[in-house]
C-alpha cells in the first residue's frame, strides 16, 4: 500500500508558512486519497541522529568493501528506513540564509548512505536508488524572491534540495513557491494562490 510522508524543517508550528501549507496539502490529501497512510516526520522533534565520527566512519568503511559497525551507522539506517518506508514524500522547506535549514542538511547527510539512497561506481559515479517515488516539495521564503535584485537574496535553497533528490533517484518532483517580500508587501494574494495549489496538487498526487 502507498504511503505519504511528510518532512517537516520548520521549528515554528502554528506560524510557519510552510507547515501551514503542508497542513492544506495532507487534509486534501486525506480526502482525496482516504486509502494512503500519511504520516509526519518532524525533523526538530528530537529523534533526527546526529552524523558523528563513528558514524563517518562506518561510511568510509562500506566504500572501502569493508562491514560498517556502530550505534551512529545503525541509526542512520533505522532513519534511512523510516524514511524509504514511504513511496511518497512531501517535503515543508522554509529558506534559512538563502538555502535550508541545518536540520535538513542533518538529514540528507544521515540517509544520504551507499547502499541505501545511492550507489557508486568508480568509472560510472553516482546511480540514485530511490528509484519509483515521488516527491512534492513547499518552499517559503520571507525576504527572497526570484523577481528581487540580489540584495534581497539568492536561491540556494530549491536548486539545492531539489538537485539531492535527483540525484538520490526521486525525477518525479512537483514543487510550490511562496515568496512575499514580508516587509514591504501583503502577502495575501500569494499566500491563497500557494494554499490553492496544494489543494490542486493534493488532489492528483497518488
Amino acid at each position: 500500500m502507498s504511503k505519504l510522508l511528510h518532512i517537516s524543517a520548520s521549528p515554528r508550528g502554528e506560524r510557519s508558512e510552510s507547515l501551514a501549507i503542508a497542513r492544506t496539502f495532507v487534509d486534501e490529501f486525506r480526502e482525496a486519497h482516504p486509502e494512503i497512510e500519511v504520516s509526519e516526520f518532524d525533523l526538530w522533534d528530537g529523534t533526527l541522529p546526529a552524523f558523528g565520527p563513528d558514524a563517518v566512519a562506518a561510511k568510509m568503511a562500506v566504500f572501502a568493501g569493508e562491514e560498517p559497525v556502530g550505534d551512529g551507522w545503525r541509526n542512520a539506517v533505522d532513519t534511512f528506513r523510516r524514511f524509504d518506508d514511504a513511496d511518497l514524500y512531501l517535503f515543508s522547506v522554509p529558506m534559512w540564509n538563502h538555502g535550508v535549514p541545518y536540520i535538513l542538511k542533518q538529514f540528507i547527510d544521515v540517509v544520504s548512505q551507499p547502499g541505501l539512497v545511492f550507489g557508486f561506481d568508480p568509472a560510472e559515479g553516482y546511480t540514485g536508488l530511490l528509484r519509483g517515488k515521488k516527491a512534492a516539495v513547499i518552499y517559503t521564503s520571507a525576504v527572497y524572491g526570484p523577481e528581487r535584485g540580489p540584495s534581497f537574496g539568492t536561491d540556494f535553497q530549491a536548486p539545492y534540495f531539489g538537485d539531492w533528490l535527483r540525484w538520490a533517484g526521486v525525477a518525479d518532483v512537483e514543487e510550490i513557491h511562496f515568496r512575499p517580500n514580508l516587509a514591504t508587501a501583503d502577502a495575501a494574494t500569494g499566500r491563497e494562490a500557494a494554499h490553492t495549489q496544494a489543494r490542486d496538487l493534493a488532489k492528483r498526487f497518488a
